[in-house]
Protein backbone atom coordinates (compact mmCIF):
# COMPACT_ATOMS: atom_id res chain seq x y z
CA UNK A 1 0.00 0.00 0.00
CA UNK A 2 1.12 3.42 -0.88
CA UNK A 3 1.82 5.81 2.16
CA UNK A 4 0.38 9.23 2.05
CA UNK A 5 0.68 10.11 5.61
CA UNK A 6 0.39 13.52 7.01
CA UNK A 7 -0.27 15.01 3.04
CA UNK A 8 -3.52 16.35 2.21
CA UNK A 9 -5.62 14.13 0.21
CA UNK A 10 -8.26 15.71 -2.59
CA UNK A 11 -10.76 14.08 -5.04
CA UNK A 12 -12.25 14.77 -7.84
CA UNK A 13 -15.51 14.33 -7.76
CA UNK A 14 -17.80 12.57 -10.72
CA UNK A 15 -15.56 11.12 -13.75
CA UNK A 16 -12.68 12.15 -15.06
CA UNK A 17 -10.57 11.25 -18.33
CA UNK A 18 -8.24 8.64 -17.82
CA UNK A 19 -6.39 9.37 -20.68
CA UNK A 20 -4.87 12.55 -19.21
CA UNK A 21 -1.21 12.25 -17.94
CA UNK A 22 0.50 14.59 -15.88
CA UNK A 23 0.33 18.03 -17.04
CA UNK A 24 -3.15 17.83 -17.65
CA UNK A 25 -3.94 16.66 -14.58
CA UNK A 26 -2.21 19.09 -12.80
CA UNK A 27 -4.22 21.93 -14.94
CA UNK A 28 -6.98 20.33 -13.62
CA UNK A 29 -5.89 20.56 -10.35
CA UNK A 30 -5.07 24.11 -11.02
CA UNK A 31 -7.64 25.54 -12.94
CA UNK A 32 -10.89 23.65 -11.98
CA UNK A 33 -9.73 22.96 -8.02
CA UNK A 34 -7.96 25.99 -7.71
CA UNK A 35 -5.23 24.40 -5.76
CA UNK A 36 -1.69 23.84 -6.46
CA UNK A 37 -0.76 20.94 -8.19
CA UNK A 38 3.17 21.64 -6.30
CA UNK A 39 1.20 21.29 -2.56
CA UNK A 40 2.08 18.79 0.43
CA UNK A 41 -1.02 16.88 -1.23
CA UNK A 42 -2.30 14.11 -3.25
CA UNK A 43 -5.29 14.34 -5.89
CA UNK A 44 -7.18 11.57 -7.07
CA UNK A 45 -9.26 11.09 -10.17
CA UNK A 46 -11.14 8.09 -11.26
CA UNK A 47 -12.83 6.78 -14.54
CA UNK A 48 -16.01 7.13 -15.79
CA UNK A 49 -16.33 3.33 -15.47
CA UNK A 50 -15.39 4.04 -11.42
CA UNK A 51 -12.61 0.78 -12.13
CA UNK A 52 -9.57 2.76 -12.51
CA UNK A 53 -8.33 5.59 -10.47
CA UNK A 54 -4.72 7.71 -10.96
CA UNK A 55 -2.60 9.80 -8.22
CA UNK A 56 -1.02 12.52 -9.00
CA UNK A 57 1.62 13.40 -6.45
CA UNK A 58 4.45 15.70 -5.78
CA UNK A 59 7.43 14.96 -4.20
CA UNK A 60 9.23 17.77 -3.97
CA UNK A 61 11.34 17.38 -7.39
CA UNK A 62 8.65 15.70 -9.88
CA UNK A 63 5.38 14.33 -9.75
CA UNK A 64 4.59 10.73 -9.19
CA UNK A 65 1.39 9.36 -11.19
CA UNK A 66 0.31 6.29 -9.58
CA UNK A 67 -2.47 4.03 -11.36
CA UNK A 68 -4.97 1.21 -10.05
CA UNK A 69 -7.33 -0.85 -12.45
CA UNK A 70 -9.52 -3.20 -10.32
CA UNK A 71 -10.19 -6.39 -12.35
CA UNK A 72 -13.46 -6.47 -10.52
CA UNK A 73 -15.58 -4.33 -8.47
CA UNK A 74 -16.09 -0.91 -8.67
CA UNK A 75 -14.25 2.36 -6.37
CA UNK A 76 -16.85 4.11 -4.45
CA UNK A 77 -16.86 7.46 -5.61
CA UNK A 78 -19.17 10.64 -5.60
CA UNK A 79 -20.60 11.82 -8.41
CA UNK A 80 -20.66 16.19 -9.16
CA UNK A 81 -24.14 15.95 -9.89
CA UNK A 82 -24.49 18.57 -6.17
CA UNK A 83 -21.61 20.83 -7.42
CA UNK A 84 -19.42 19.99 -5.16
CA UNK A 85 -15.67 19.55 -8.02
CA UNK A 86 -13.38 18.24 -4.95
CA UNK A 87 -13.47 16.78 -1.92
CA UNK A 88 -10.93 15.97 0.82
CA UNK A 89 -10.71 12.52 2.60
CA UNK A 90 -9.13 11.15 5.61
CA UNK A 91 -6.01 8.98 6.14
CA UNK A 92 -8.36 5.92 7.14
CA UNK A 93 -11.43 7.19 4.39
CA UNK A 94 -8.38 6.50 1.46
CA UNK A 95 -7.40 3.34 3.00
CA UNK A 96 -10.98 2.46 2.42
CA UNK A 97 -10.99 3.87 -0.97
CA UNK A 98 -8.13 1.80 -2.15
CA UNK A 99 -8.64 -1.26 0.03
CA UNK A 100 -12.21 -2.17 -1.24
CA UNK A 101 -13.53 -5.54 0.08
CA UNK A 102 -10.97 -6.40 1.17
CA UNK A 103 -10.64 -3.85 3.82
CA UNK A 104 -14.67 -3.50 4.17
CA UNK A 105 -14.21 -7.41 5.53
CA UNK A 106 -11.30 -6.79 7.63
CA UNK A 107 -13.58 -3.34 9.13
CA UNK A 108 -16.42 -6.02 9.40
CA UNK A 109 -13.94 -8.29 11.67
CA UNK A 110 -13.01 -5.92 13.71
CA UNK A 111 -16.02 -4.71 14.38
CA UNK A 112 -17.35 -7.98 15.43
CA UNK A 113 -14.22 -8.84 17.69
CA UNK A 114 -14.88 -5.48 19.35
CA UNK A 115 -18.75 -6.44 20.06
CA UNK A 116 -17.75 -9.78 21.47
CA UNK A 117 -15.13 -7.93 24.03
CA UNK A 118 -18.70 -5.78 25.64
Amino acid sequence: MLNFEGKAIYIACGATNMRCGIDALAAVVQGSFNLTPMSDAIFIFCSAGRDRIKILEWDGDGFWLHYKRLERGRFPWPDSSNGEKTMMLTQRELEYLLGGEKLKLKFARLDFSNRAAV
